[in-house]
Order: structure tokens, then C-alpha cells, then sequence
């Protein structure tokens, strides 16, 4: 014999879900969430499925869908419940993205007004370049990697203050330096993974690297002479060098063996 489902009755999906006992007998007038059963006396009485809707109902309110446009997308025939929550999943998910970096741009607003620290500017974004070159060089990783990227690096950038940026930059050339002192090795030596990982992580700095990415990046530094030369500052061929190391370590899952 199988044990009988958990009914809630008003009062109790109340206190349950947070929602007032007025705002559910709203939901009901309108069609928005009517109770699958009543008690004898005429009581409301909620089921799971009754639950899972008012669950859908919450999330579409959150994301500020009108109620009567809510009733209209539940009571659709093929509405999918799975694919609904993976919705709000993916919705909410780049919400929380979105709040991630206010929250992280008022940590540095307040510590730049707190600390009297000084923050990077646009300027600083491209130090080196002429005005022309920064231009386009913008427009080049737009088009390679996407708007959204290379704003996403712009904003991590952004939100460093100037004494961050300097060490990023020292510990960036310090390990162009130890690239160089590796060439003697071969690109698949665990020494030169080490730092190709570093490499990687440093990437990182600015925006998510996947293998597709980094196999990219491998490529352009031989295929882009102003890459190569970047590189090849520190010692000839290390543009070569270091874009097969990058190659050896993406056949290794992005790891080091």
C-alpha cells in the first residue's frame, strides 16, 4: 500500500514558500495556481505538482514576467518544466555574472576612496601602443575573440588599482624570461609545462581560456608578426618555441604530465 501524498493546505504552503495567504488566494482567482483538491469543507489543498508550479511562478516573477503572462506561459501545452528551469538556470546564472563584477568594482571604487589608491585607467589598458595601434588592436581581438571577451578583460583590468597592474606586468615579464632560459629543453619537458600552465593562468588573469582558445593563441603567436616579434624580444624563437609547448600541453588535456 503506497504512502499518501503530502497535501499543504493554505496556511501551510504560506509559511512554507514565503508567499503571503492573500497573494495565494490571488493566484487562484486568476487561474494562476488553483489547489488540485479540497478538503470537505471546502479548504485549498496543494499538492507537489501545485508546489513545482508555484516554484515556476516565483522564478518568473523574479525575472519580472506579468502574472498574466506567467498563467499564459504555464498553461501552454508544451510547456517543459526541465527545460524551463534550465532556462532560469542560464538566466540567473548571467545575473549573478553581472552582479559579480559590481560587487567586485565597488570593492575597488571603495578601497581606491578608503586607501587613496588609483585605479587603471583606459589608457593604461593598452601601455606601449600608440593611440592607432591600441585602436587597433581592439578591433582585432573584437573580431577574433568577441566583444563580450575582450570587454570582460577590459572590466578585470579595469577594476585593478595602478600598484596591481605594475606587478601583474613584472611577474608577466619574469616569466617570458624563464620561457627563454627553457628553449634548451624540449617543449614536452615537465619544467617547460610548468610554466606553460603558468603561462596559461595568466591568461586567465583576463578572461576564461578554454583549449579551443589557447590552441588559437599557440597559433597566432607564429602566424602574427607583431606577436612573434613580442616574443621573440625576449630570446629568437620563442614565439616557436612556446606555441608548441602550448600545442603539447592542450594534447594533454590542459595539464601537466
Amino acid at each position: 500500500m503506497g504512502t499518501a501524498p503530502t497535501l499543504y493546505t493554505v496556511r501551510r504552503l504560506a509559511a512554507l514558500s514565503g508567499v503571503s495567504i492573500r497573494t495565494l488566494h490571488h493566484y487562484d482567482a486568476m487561474g494562476l495556481l488553483v489547489p488540485s483538491q479540497r478538503s470537505e469543507k471546502r479548504y485549498r489543498l496543494y499538492d507537489r505538482n501545485d508546489l513545482l508550479r508555484l516554484q515556476q511562478i516565483l522564478f518568473y516573477s523574479a525575472l519580472g514576467y506579468p502574472l498574466r503572462e506567467i498563467v499564459r506561459v504555464l498553461d501552454d501545452p508544451e510547456f517543459d518544466l526541465a527545460a524551463s528551469l534550465r532556462s532560469h538556470r542560464e538566466q540567473l546564472e548571467k545575473e549573478q555574472g553581472r552582479l559579480s563584477v559590481l560587487l567586485h568594482t565597488i570593492e575597488r571604487t571603495l578601497n581606491d576612496i578608503e586607501k587613496g589608491t588609483t585605479m587603471v585607467t583606459d589608457k593604461e589598458l593598452y601601455d606601449g601602443f600608440t593611440p592607432e595601434q591600441a585602436s587597433a588592436y581592439k578591433g582585432e581581438a573584437e573580431m577574433r575573440w568577441g566583444k563580450e571577451r575582450v570587454a570582460e578583460s577590459e572590466r578585470r583590468v579595469r577594476a585593478l588599482t595602478k600598484e596591481q597592474w605594475r606587478a601583474y606586468k613584472e611577474r608577466s615579464d619574469a616569466l617570458h624570461r624563464r620561457l627563454a632560459l627553457l628553449m634548451t629543453k624540449d617543449p614536452a619537458d615537465a619544467e617547460v609545462q610548468r610554466a606553460v600552465e603558468e603561462h596559461r593562468n595568466s591568461i586567465e588573469f583576463f578572461y576564461d581560456v578554454t583549449e579551443e582558445i589557447y590552441r588559437g593563441l599557440a597559433a597566432m603567436y607564429v602566424e602574427d608578426p607583431r606577436f612573434t616579434a613580442t616574443y621573440d624580444a625576449y630570446a629568437p624563437g620563442l614565439a616557436q618555441f612556446l606555441s608548441r609547448a602550448m600545442l603539447v600541453y592542450c594534447k594533454n588535456g590542459m595539464q601537466v604530465r
